[in-house]
């Protein structure tokens, strides 16, 4: 991973430095594995789950930038991040940015229109994060 992406960011104002918290790191993945055990629940709807996943990517993605001692106020910064933070393809936080953008329309228009092939991919880069996320380990 490089972080001379994530200081050039922090120049720039879009990051900021600040050393690793292991109780922050573990408090966002543990968030990220509720919300993504809620998904199973009977009856929720798949707006309900695409929400859902969204949160708990978002919560992982700050999860990698915190282990890496930085942290961001700009919910789309995190997405970016992802290829120096735990080595995600571009086209799958391209995925998460199209995904961030559904869930701007929906909170701030009332509309979210989602297929159900966008929801599965969501999920599954998801679960590639939450795996990617746990794999960084303990921090030093």
């Amino acid at each position: 991973m490089s972080s001379t992406n994530l200081d050039n960011l922090v120049k720039a104002k879009q990051l900021k430095s600040e050393p690793p918290d292991q109780n922050q790191v573990d408090g966002m993945i543990r968030s990220a594995r509720n919300r993504l055990a809620d998904l199973e629940l009977e009856g929720m709807s798949d707006e309900g789950r695409f929400l859902l996943a969204y949160g708990a990517v978002h919560s992982l993605s700050l999860a990698a930038l915190r282990w890496h001692g930085y942290r961001s106020e700009n919910r789309y910064i995190v997405f970016q991040c992802l290829p120096h933070t735990i080595g995600l393809e571009d086209h799958k936080w391209r995925v998460l940015a199209k995904c961030h953008n559904l869930r701007n329309q929906a909170e701030y228009e009332g509309a979210l229109d989602i297929t159900p092939q966008l929801l599965q991919e969501l999920i599954g880069i998801t679960l590639e994060v939450l795996t990617s996320v746990e794999a960084l380990g303990p921090l030093r």
